[in-house]
């Protein structure tokens, strides 16, 4: 898959009179078609609907824009359910799947009508506690352990992974759920992250709505729905094949019907959860050439850091980089590209054929729409930046400002000799 951008060096140069960089941009014309094309996808299942994973992109205009889409949210704390209930997105449009929380979050999802995803058999007393109920609408997550395979190819490793029941502890909770009066239940699983792959949901699919047949058998539970999480990724790097999410959704269509119907299950919703698939080519990091050093290597020294956009620091992971301008030139320089944190790891790219970066050159730092600003940071006393949406009409919109000097010290308590760093 070729890498291309959504902003041009004039449009960047436009932006550069009222917003300096480094920011966050996002591409609402995408974000509108990539969720569409989803819906089309599944529109097989009468019941369907995509619960946008929070955590990826916690802006509200972002919500609001896949709110008007059709989707609902996916939280996993208090602040997302707050955001939620400020976009208008409360009741059966809220997904809680979390995991170790706190009785007060689960009192909020319950004043706000969210279905609860419940990720230990020991949380239903937690939970029964904290409400001094059990909702009628609920969900467990499942974990069946080992590894994930698909065609004899690892996937993830769910052995080794906090989250979910496994298979006797689920079947167990539903017993549990139904004596204490629940009446819709849904199942949930998370078993691979960021797959380019079509045959990563269809398979888990399979896992799931076989649970689901299971506990029809043996526990009498009619499963009314099956969320299938996230899990589906995005070609970070030049020439990885997308995932045809057209293939994926007739594929999962195929399990449904060989799994669930013959065992008459055949009302069952499918929910998604995803946030990087929805999210991440549509947003990129725009940062500014600032500083050239020459000494064991070349280096390029930007205006963003780690604390921007922190997955190569963190991870290792490849973001591809676009020098606007330049996107027909020779990569004939091989470059570092690095920010200003006081942290060896502090680089976007290493060893990266590049044209020649000059001084003030836009570097387009893509695919950073989830888990970008998200994962920011204040290390070092850095400020995290502003985010941008870019409009189908080519406008340009501040969607969060940058930080100042003033946010960073907000949340000390200062005493009268220090109060002018607050001012």
């Amino acid at each position: 898959m070729e890498k291309t951008t959504f902003v041009t060096l004039k449009e960047l140069q436009a932006i550069d009179q009222h917003f300096p960089t480094p920011y966050h941009l996002y591409d609402e014309r995408g974000i509108r078609e990539n969720a569409r094309n989803l819906r089309k996808a599944f529109a097989w299942n009468a019941g369907f609907k995509e619960y946008f994973a929070v955590k990826a992109t916690p802006n509200p205009y972002i919500m609001q824009i896949l709110k008007e889409e059709g989707c609902g949210s996916d939280c996993s704390s208090l602040t997302e359910l707050m955001l939620s209930e400020a976009c208008g997105i409360v009741g059966g449009d809220i997904m809680f799947s979390s995991n170790e929380t706190p009785a007060q979050e689960y009192q909020l999802a319950q004043r706000l009508g969210a279905i609860i995803n419940l990720d230990d058999i020991t949380h239903i007393d937690f939970l029964e506690g904290a409400l001094g109920l059990i909702p009628e609408t609920i969900c467990c997550r499942y974990n069946p352990g080992g590894y994930f395979t698909v065609s004899n190819s690892i996937m993830d490793n769910p052995g080794d992974a906090k989250y979910g029941m496994t298979t006797e502890q689920i079947l167990q909770a539903f017993r549990i759920l139904k004596n204490k009066g629940a009446k819709r239940f849904g199942i949930h699983a998370f078993l691979a992250s960021n797959t380019v792959s079509n045959e990563y949901y269809p398979a888990l699919a399979k896992v799931l709505f076989s649970l689901a047949v299971r506990l029809k058998k043996e526990v009498g539970v009619a499963v009314d729905f099956v969320n299938l999480s996230g899990g589906i990724g995005i070609p970070y790097r030049p020439g990885q094949a997308a995932n045809d999410i057209s293939l994926i959704g007739e594929e999962v269509r195929k399990v449904y019907e060989e799994t669930l119907v013959p065992a008459g299950l055949v009302e069952v919703a499918l929910y998604t959860e995803l946030g990087r698939y929805m999210l991440a080519p549509y947003g990129c990091l725009v940062t500014k050439a600032i500083h050239e050093k020459h000494t064991h290597k070349e280096y390029i020294g930007v205006d963003a850091c780690a604390v921007n956009l922190m997955r190569p620091a963190m991870y290792g992971a490849y973001h591809h980089i676009t020098v606007a301008g330049k996107e027909d030139s020779v990569c004939d320089h091989t470059y570092d590209v690095v920010g200003a944190l006081c942290e060896n790891n502090d680089k976007f790219a290493i060893d990266r054929e590049l044209p020649k970066i000059d001084m003030g050159d836009y570097l387009i730092i893509h695919d950073t729409g989830a888990h970008g600003f998200s994962m920011g940071y204040n290390y070092n006393g850095k400020l995290r930046s502003a985010e941008l949406l870019k409009k189908p009409d080519g406008t340009v919109e501040m969607i969060r400002r940058a930080e100042t000097p003033r946010d960073y010290f907000a949340t000390f308590d200062f005493s009268k000799e220090y109060g002018a760093l607050a001012r």
